[in-house]
């Protein structure tokens, strides 16, 4: 029991050295740049000629980016997330193409959109309608652009035609056998309660019922969105996180290895059940799934689990160990080539040349931490999409 104790204690605390934190960073950016070269290639040569091959390709290379955050989550802090979802809605999930909804509460929630994709084998096939500024984000946001995820400046205005043309272009001959998941926050923001009173006050004038957990939805965006997609999807997936500890999670825990708990309750609604015909009915579903959303998080405030709330817990939803292999591998080709090599250049290179590589890590340091927290930065509108 002792030796159990003192090998986690020296785990945690090798996972809190900086120069640790350090070498895996480098070793994501050298391979995650890698990736979105071979990515640029294949937009520039495949994409012309052959658009099912070129999603083929980038199915499997963003498959390379992804499992090394969800390494993050699962094998370096030993996190986990238990989901509540009905057997046949889970065997559905692994084989179709579907739209997710999500609540937004939490600094890494949409690190849990990966880490149940990952466990499903649908981690490629991930894609989120963004803010525009996130396509220019290296690696991540770059390898969301080739994948063809959809960036929006959040002006209805303006993004209208924009998202029926980049809509029409993703399903428009998707390969079979890659199956797609489309990430949409209809809350648009991170919630905290001084923009869910904000956003009461909007339900008030409309004469709907008070939201105590989220933030009330915008409808012009889903119902655009089912309009263009409704054909090419079977069914939408009502995705409800909580975090059992720590309660308000950060990226930052999980670099240095704390463990996390989620718990993730999904329902599936048919498309068919869906009137996204008509813009006012299709508005009101909307609206009625927040409004069932918000009693199902008060159940998991109440008793701290979503055991009870409806629907079973899932058994066959494990951690795979694709990701870890995926991060070993990185390791093995990227990182052990390049501490022999660092090595070397402690040895006989010279000063002036040391002094520079040590201002190419630092600004290398400052650019990883930039990244993290403009992927991880609350947004400062409520409003997915301006409606306008």
């Amino acid at each position: 029991m002792s030796e159990s104790i003192e090998t986690k204690s020296l785990s945690r605390y090798l996972q809190g050295l900086t120069i640790i934190q350090i070498f895996l960073a480098y070793v994501f950016v050298v391979s995650g740049l890698f990736v979105n070269l071979l990515q640029l290639l294949s937009a520039c040569v495949i994409w012309p000629i052959n658009r099912a091959l070129y999603r083929k390709i980038n199915y499997h290379l963003a498959t390379i980016i992804w499992s090394q955050m969800t390494f993050v989550y699962q094998w370096w802090s030993n996190s986990d997330i238990t989901v509540y979802i009905k057997p046949e809605d889970l065997e559905k999930m692994r084989q179709e193409n579907s739209l997710w909804l999500g609540n937004h509460r939490y600094e890494v929630d949409w690190l849990l959109g990966w880490v149940i994709t990952q466990r499903l084998g649908l981690t490629g096939g991930s894609k989120i309608f963004g803010k525009q500024s996130l396509r220019i984000l290296p690696i991540v946001g770059w390898c969301w652009y080739f994948t063809e995820s959809i960036f929006l400046r959040r002006v209805w205005n303006k993004d209208k035609a924009k998202l029926e043309r980049d809509i029409q272009r993703l399903v428009d001959n998707y390969p079979k056998n890659y199956n797609f998941t489309l990430f949409l926050s209809c809350e648009g923001t991170r919630y905290s309660n001084e923009k869910r009173l904000e956003s009461m006050k909007v339900a008030r004038e409309k004469g709907l019922p008070e939201l105590q957990h989220h933030i009330l939805p915008r409808t012009k965006g889903f119902v655009f969105v089912m309009k263009g997609v409704h054909k090419h999807i079977t069914g939408i997936y009502d995705i409800t996180v909580g975090f059992q500890t720590p309660k308000r999670p950060e990226l930052s825990n999980l670099l240095i290895g704390q463990q996390c708990q989620a718990e993730s309750f999904i329902r599936r609604i048919p498309v068919s059940e869906i009137p996204y015909d008509d813009e006012e009915k299709s508005a009101q579903f909307i609206h009625k799934l927040f409004q069932e959303k918000d009693k199902i998080f008060e159940y998991f405030v109440q008793h701290g689990t979503f055991d009870g709330a409806g629907n079973p817990k899932a058994l066959d939803l494990k951690r795979r160990k694709q990701d870890l292999i995926i991060e070993l591998s990185c390791l093995i080709l990227i990182g052990l080539p390049s501490i022999y090599l660092f090595i070397l250049f402690l040895l006989y290179g010279s000063l002036c040349s040391q002094i520079i590589f040590l201002f190419i890590i630092m600004a290398g340091i400052f650019g990883v931490r930039l990244m993290i927290q403009t992927a991880t930065r609350p947004k400062h509108s409520t409003n997915p999409i301006k409606e306008k």
